[in-house]
């Protein structure tokens, strides 16, 4: 008998984010974890879903510098995360929980 093979693809959050409202959703479920490494990645998903080259441009970091630092590996400062999120229109914010 034949075995069935089944292949997958990699699920990319970038391919979901067609609209502002779906962008903020997906930032403000990310933030509601706690964890510091998956916004970070969530700052590169949304990065990448509006066009790196642009944003690397609107903050004078290379683009290189950018996916190392919004990889959900790299360790950016407050100062690049903050430079990154009014590039892309954001306002961090702080409340308490």
């Amino acid at each position: 008998m034949k075995r069935k093979t089944e292949t997958f693809s990699r699920w990319d959050a970038v391919g979901h984010l067609h609209s502002e409202e779906d962008i903020v959703a997906y930032l403000q479920a990310c933030a509601n974890e706690d964890d510091p490494q998956l916004m970070i990645a969530a700052l590169g998903d949304m990065a990448r879903a509006r066009g790196i080259m642009e944003l690397a441009r609107q903050t004078g970091l290379t683009r290189m510098g950018l996916y190392k630092a919004l990889s959900g590996e790299g360790n950016p400062s407050y100062a690049t995360v903050a430079k990154i999120a009014h590039a892309l229109g954001l306002k961090i914010s702080v409340s308490t929980a």
